[in-house]
């Protein structure tokens, strides 16, 4: 089975479950990666879940996104080099900074922002061109 077979049913997957299709980077192999890790007041499954979803509804979809995901801190993940914490991961790969700036400027950012920082005990974000691969 090559790569890009085993890759599929993930790409369905996602796309099932309502996130974005690939967009082309404007240089290929390059894009913009900002990874957001929360660390939260409360910290209960239910508020991390209800933080992942607001990710979801809010930062998932916007023009100019070549990835996106949001999920909980991997707690088997243990070793002396994990760092842990956070207890909610961001991460949104952009085409380019224009992308990533209207994304900054977006009513829905603005609206997650204001729906969901009162529980943010701290916010650590990691921006970061990356080269991807095919």
């Amino acid at each position: 089975m090559n790569d890009r077979s085993r890759l599929a049913p993930l790409a369905l997957a996602a796309l099932a479950l309502g996130f974005p299709g690939p967009v082309r980077a404007k240089e290929p192999g390059r894009a913009l990666a900002h990874d957001v890790y929360f660390t939260l007041r409360d910290a209960s499954p239910a508020a991390k879940q209800m933080l992942v979803d607001a990710c979801r509804k809010h930062l998932g979809g916007h023009e100019g996104t070549v990835f996106f995901a949001a999920g909980v801190r991997a707690d088997e993940m243990a070793r002396d080099v994990n760092d842990r914490r956070y207890d909610v991961s961001l991460h949104v790969y952009f085409r380019d900074t224009a992308a990533h700036d209207a994304y900054q400027e977006h009513p829905r950012h603005k609206r997650f922002i204001a729906e969901m920082s009162s529980n943010w005990a701290s916010v650590r974000v990691f921006d970061s061109w990356v080269e991807t691969t095919r």
